[in-house]
C-alpha cells in the first residue's frame, strides 16, 4: 500500500532541493560566509556610531546615509543587470564592498574613525549594493530550474538568517574583547569566499535583453510600467516599502534599545539581532518546506498581521531574555512577508524584464529603509524608542487590515 503521507526523508529532500544544483551549492556556502561577515560589521558599526556619539538620530544618518543610493542608482543597477552578466557585475559590487570593509578596519584599528567617516562608507556601501541588489535577486533563475524557484528564495533567506543568527552574537562577543576593528577586518575577508564561489561556477548563457540597443530610460521605463500595471505586483511592492519604512526600521533602534532600554552592552545589542536573525530563519525554512504547497498568499496575510503586533508586545518588555523571544517572532513576521513577496513576484515576470522589476522591488526595500531610519531615528529623540515602535505597528496594522479587506486576492495566491 502507498503510503499517504510523504517520508521525512522525503520532506527533508524537498526542502533543500535548490541544494540539487552544483552552481547553487556554491552561491550558497560563498554568501553564507560572506553575509556572516557582513552581520558583524553591521553590528558593530551600529555600536561603534552609538559610543562616539551617543545618539539615535546619529543611528538614523548611518542608515540614510547606506539606503539613499538605492534611490540614486538602483533602477539604473536594474538596467545594467539585464544588460550585462550577472556574475562579473556582483564580482565587481562584492570587491568594492571589501575594500570599504578594509578601509573602515584601517580607520578604526589606527584611532582616526570619526562619525563622518562612518557615514560617508555607509554610503559607498549603498551605491555597491544598488547595482549588487537587482542582480543579485534576478541571478536565482540562473542558478536552479525554474520549478525551484520559490525554493532557491527561501533557501536565500535562510542562508542570509543564518548569517543573522551568528554574525551578530560574534561580533558582540569579538568587539568586547578586541575592540570593532577586527569585526570590519573580519568582514573583508569575508568576500573572497562569494568572489571565488561566482567565479567557479559554470553557468548557460542568458539572454540579455534586448532593450541594449535603446535608450536607458526606455528600458526603465519598460520595467517601471510592468511594475505599476501587474496589480499583483504593484500591490506587494506597495506593501514591502510600507514595511520597510515602519517595520525594518525599527532595528535601527536596537544598540540605543539595548543600552537605554535594557541597560545592557554591546554583547546584548549582538544577542537582540541575533533573536531576530534565528525568528526570519525559522521563517525562512517553513517557506522552503511549504515551497510546494500552494500557501504562500495566507502565509504573508499572517505574517502581515503578526509583525505590528509582536513590535507591539515587544516594546513593553524589559527582561532581555523575554525581548530575544519576542524578537524571534519579529524576524519570523518580517521574513514570511519579505519571502513569499519576493517568490511571487519572481514567479510571474518575465525573464528579460526581471532584472528591471527586481530592481524596482529592491528600491522600494532597500530605498525605504533608510527614509524609514531617519524617521525612526528622528522621532525616538523626541518621544522616545517605545512610543516610537508603538506608532510605527500601529501604521503597519491599519495597512495589514486595508488589504486584508480591499485586495483580498492576496492571500489566494498560490
Amino acid at each position: 500500500m502507498t503510503a499517504s503521507v510523504a517520508s521525512p526523508r522525503a520532506s527533508w529532500r524537498q526542502t533543500f532541493a535548490a541544494l540539487r544544483y552544483p552552481n547553487y551549492r556554491l552561491w550558497f556556502a560563498g554568501q553564507l560566509v560572506s553575509l556572516v561577515g557582513s552581520w558583524m560589521q553591521t553590528t558593530a558599526q551600529g555600536y561603534l556610531v552609538y559610543e562616539l556619539t551617543g545618539s539615535p538620530a546619529f543611528l538614523g544618518y548611518v542608515g540614510f546615509a547606506n539606503g539613499l543610493p538605492s534611490w540614486l542608482f538602483m533602477l539604473y543597477g536594474g538596467v545594467i543587470a539585464d544588460r550585462v552578466s550577472r556574475r562579473t557585475l556582483m564580482v565587481i559590487t562584492q570587491s568594492a564592498m571589501m575594500l570599504l570593509a578594509f578601509l573602515l578596519a584601517g580607520l578604526v584599528f589606527f584611532g582616526q574613525v570619526q562619525p563622518w567617516h562612518i557615514i560617508l562608507i555607509a554610503f559607498g556601501l549603498g551605491i555597491a549594493n544598488a547595482f549588487d541588489a537587482p542582480a543579485r535577486q534576478a541571478f536565482v533563475v540562473e542558478l536552479v530550474d525554474r520549478k525551484e524557484l520559490t525554493n532557491a528564495i527561501a533557501l536565500n533567506s535562510t542562508m542570509f538568517n543564518s548569517a543573522i543568527v551568528v554574525g551578530p552574537a560574534v561580533a558582540g562577543i569579538v568587539y568586547a574583547a578586541f575592540g570593532p576593528a577586527l569585526c570590519f577586518a573580519i568582514n573583508g575577508l569575508s568576500f573572497v569566499a562569494v568572489i571565488v564561489a561566482l567565479l567557479l561556477m559554470r553557468l548557460e548563457p542568458v539572454a540579455i535583453d534586448a532593450s541594449a540597443s535603446r535608450s536607458t530610460l526606455v528600458a526603465l521605463k519598460e520595467g517601471i510600467h510592468y511594475a505599476y500595471s501587474e496589480k499583483m505586483t504593484r500591490t506587494l511592492i506597495l506593501n514591502l516599502g510600507v514595511v520597510a519604512l515602519f517595520g525594518v526600521s525599527m532595528m535601527t533602534l536596537v544598540p540605543a534599545w539595548a543600552v537605554d532600554v535594557l541597560g545592557g552592552d554591546v554583547r546584548t545589542n549582538g544577542l537582540l539581532l541575533s533573536a531576530r536573525g534565528l525568528g526570519a530563519l525559522i521563517g525562512a525554512l517553513m517557506i522552503a518546506a511549504l515551497s510546494h504547497r500552494g500557501v504562500r498568499g495566507r502565509l504573508w496575510t499572517i505574517g502581515s498581521f503578526a509583525l505590528p503586533l509582536t513590535m507591539i508586545v515587544f516594546s513593553a518588555a524589559r527582561w532581555v531574555p523575554a525581548s530575544m523571544l519576542i524578537l524571534v517572532m519579529v524576524g519570523w513576521s518580517f521574513m514570511v512577508q519579505v519571502n513569499t513577496s519576493n517568490a511571487m513576484v519572481q514567479s510571474r515576470v518575465p525573464d528579460e524584464l526581471r532584472g528591471r522589476v527586481m530592481s524596482v522591488f529592491s528600491l522600494i526595500f532597500f530605498g525605504g529603509m533608510p527614509l524609514g531610519s531617519l524617521l525612526v531615528g528622528s522621532l525616538a529623540s523626541q518621544v522616545g524608542a517605545p512610543h516610537t515602535l508603538v506608532i510605527n505597528a500601529c501604521l503597519l496594522l491599519v495597512f495589514a487590515g486595508f488589504v486584508a479587506l480591499r485586495l483580498p486576492f492576496i492571500r489566494e495566491m498560490k
